[in-house]
């Protein structure tokens, strides 16, 4: 049974209003954030800088890219090219607009695109954002073998997501998103790094902070961002 008032992401959850506005509020948000997840919300921003840092030319896939919460890592005038993916068009409705705000729409193309089945060649990023969706995917290894079949030779597939192996502070949190339909079936940590080395990842670091872990995965061989 599906909580009154939510909506899945095909649709226009509610969820899909709080985060944003929590991470773009932070003087509020990182306390609300860590009342709910036991996370630091500064770590999203950490996280997302690593975009900030490639050199021109390089190639990002946002997936999924919701309210464009990774753009925030991104320098206008930076010559990146952004594909934002979402399977829901009123997600890749608000990315635009955050990259209009964020003076970066130049360089984020929006496409509406299924994780599990992702439109794009085979190495064909350098690296791979997937902020706070791992845990929303129906299928989160499958999410996990496309996202690194489409990096190149040394790219770097880096995110954060709601894990099953938190602890049992955690679990109605689990539950309760679950049944808003925000919350797939998700995984544990210990799966998701399984997942990223069978991939083809030999480097995996993933740290558990609250509810979620942040992780940072290399696909081995020269080019990339590494």
């Amino acid at each position: 049974m599906r909580l009154p008032g939510f909506g899945g992401w095909h649709e226009d959850p509610l969820w899909s209003y709080i985060y944003p506005w929590l991470v773009e509020h932070p003087e509020v948000g990182r306390h609300v954030w860590r009342i709910g997840t036991g996370s630091d919300l500064r770590l999203v921003d950490r996280a997302a800088a690593e975009l900030g840092t490639l050199p021109p030319g390089a190639r990002v896939l946002d997936v999924p890219s919701g309210s464009g919460v990774a753009l925030r890592g991104l320098r206008p005038g930076q010559d990146v090219s952004v594909v934002a993916a979402d399977i829901s068009p009123t997600m890749l409705g608000r990315t635009r607009a955050t990259a209009a705000r964020r003076g970066v729409a130049d360089q984020v193309s929006p496409v509406v695109a299924d994780v599990g089945e992702l439109p794009f060649a085979d190495g064909a990023f350098d690296l791979v954002a997937s902020f706070t969706g791992l845990h929303c995917f129906p299928d989160p290894r499958a999410a996990i073998e496309e996202m690194v079949r489409v990096l190149a030779p040394g790219g770097v597939l880096t995110g954060s997501s709601i894990f099953t192996d938190t602890g049992a502070r955690f679990e109605p949190l689990r539950r309760a998103g679950a049944r808003a339909g925000i919350l797939g079936p998700m995984c544990s940590s210990g799966e998701a790094i399984r997942w990223m080395r069978a991939a083809g990842c030999d480097t995996v670091d993933l740290q558990l902070h609250g509810a979620l872990g942040y992780f940072r995965a290399v696909r081995p061989g020269t080019g990339g961002t590494t």
